[in-house]
């Protein structure tokens, strides 16, 4: 699927703390691993490109520093990206200003935009666990739209591509019960994401198993996920009803911050 891995930093330890686990899944899934440093300055150039250099080294990565385009980063992220048929960006949300800003902030945005394809992003905290370096699942957010179902293809062949599987999970937002014991949506959303995992299974060759969640969305996705252990997200940005809010704007990022795992995210 992916021949290289392209991490974006930008001369914070923020934006480093994707390069050593990128560097095990580049070594597990014997692909390429590249480190961008992006300037605002010629006078720069230089010293950036010596820092570069000095972080790919142990990693036994690629270096490469680029000036930044009349379009801006997010071009020059795009199209070194592009350079590369089979790359994949992986990048960090919190980053120095000038170079690299919190997802869905302008810069992030802007490559998950020109990109046109996923993109690995995480958050990292200062109190919270590094990136994962072994991902063994990939939980799949679906609101049955086709637009919270078009990322289905690329979560499958991710999952293939890091030996892993993928947990088709929908949420159920707090309601009033129609029976004694279950809610009859609990038995309608179950069918929809049984039937998603069993499409994943038979069509993409992948193993797949689901999960129907109660609560809010942004609170039930994440602790899902922290729960696993060893998972990662995959979602487009926005979809409808029920996780609408998940998949979109400011619950994005609230899910990327709470789950604190690397998600693998698209913009359509």
């Amino acid at each position: 699927m992916y021949k290289r891995i392209l991490v974006p930093v930008d001369g914070s330890t923020f934006a480093e703390q994707l390069l050593a686990p990128a560097a095990q899944v580049a070594r597990a899934t014997h692909s390429e691993l590249a480190i961008l440093r992006v300037v605002d300055n010629a006078e720069d150039h230089s010293a950036a490109a010596r820092y570069a250099q000095e972080l790919a080294a142990p990693h036994g990565a690629q270096a490469i520093c680029l000036p930044t385009q009349l379009e801006g980063v997010a071009a020059t992220i795009r199209d070194e990206a592009r350079r590369v048929p089979g790359t994949l960006v992986a990048m960090c949300s919190h980053g120095r200003s000038g170079a690299m800003q919190a997802l869905m902030g302008s810069v992030a945005l802007e490559v998950l935009r020109a990109l046109g394809e996923p993109a690995v992003v995480f958050r990292p905290t200062s109190e919270g666990p590094p990136a994962l370096s072994k991902v063994g699942r990939v939980v799949l957010p679906l609101d049955g739209s086709q637009l919270s179902e078009s990322i289905m293809p690329q979560a499958a062949a991710l999952a293939k591509w890091l030996g892993g599987r993928i947990i088709v999970v929908s949420v159920i937002e707090p309601m009033v019960k129609l029976g004694a014991d279950v809610p009859a949506s609990d038995v309608q959303e179950s069918g929809y994401v049984r039937a998603r995992a069993r499409e994943l299974q038979e069509r993409y060759g992948v193993e797949a198993s689901w999960e129907v969640l109660h609560g809010q969305p942004k609170e039930a996705i994440p602790s899902f996920v922290r729960s696993l252990g060893d998972a990662m997200l995959a979602m487009c940005t926005h979809g409808h009803t029920g996780l609408r809010a998940v998949i979109a704007g400011s619950v994005t990022a609230h899910c990327l911050r709470e789950a604190q795992v690397p998600v693998f995210v698209r913009v359509p």
